[in-house]
C-alpha cells in the first residue's frame, strides 16, 4: 500500500470536510466527485490501493458505500432527505485501477418510500456492480 498516498488522502479529508452532502469526511477521504443530471446522480472516484481488499481490488464495502452515496445524494437533491431501508448489491467485476463511477436513478418515486438503483462501471465502461435500494423520506 502506498502509505504516503493514504496519509495524504486522510489529511486532505480532515482539512476539507464539513457536515454536508458531498463534503462529509468519508466522501472527502474517498475523493468522491458528485454531479447531478436532470434525473440522476453520478459519483466518481479514483481507485487507490488503500481502498483494496486482501485480493488487491476495490473492496466491496467501498463499492457499496459509493453506490449508496450516489442514491442518497440523488434522493436528497431531487426529493428530500431520506434513509436507506434496504440495499441489495450485486458484485460483477473487480476494479484495480482507474476511475469508477456510480450512476443512480429512480426506479419508482413515492410520497414517503422511494426505490432507486445505481450502476457502477469501471474506466472502460464495464459494469462492476449494481445496487437497488428502498429509501424512506425523513
Amino acid at each position: 500500500m502506498d502509505e504516503a498516498q493514504a496519509r495524504a488522502a486522510f489529511e486532505e479529508a480532515l482539512r476539507t470536510h464539513s457536515h454536508g452532502f458531498g463534503t462529509f469526511f468519508l466522501a472527502r477521504l474517498l475523493g468522491l466527485d458528485i454531479t447531478y443530471g436532470e434525473a440522476d446522480c453520478t459519483v466518481r472516484a479514483e481507485v487507490k490501493d488503500f481502498m483494496f481488499n486482501p485480493q488487491g481490488s476495490l473492496h466491496g464495502g467501498i463499492i457499496a458505500t459509493i453506490l449508496d452515496i450516489s442514491m442518497g445524494h440523488l434522493l436528497t437533491h431531487s426529493t428530500g432527505i431520506g434513509m436507506t431501508l434496504q440495499m441489495n448489491t450485486q458484485y460483477i467485476k473487480p476494479a484495480k485501477q482507474g476511475i469508477v463511477q456510480a450512476r443512480a436513478t429512480y426506479l419508482r418515486r413515492g410520497r414517503s418510500i422511494n426505490y432507486l438503483e445505481s450502476r457502477m462501471t469501471d474506466a472502460e465502461g464495464a459494469l462492476m456492480a449494481v445496487a437497488s435500494s428502498t429509501w424512506r423520506l425523513l
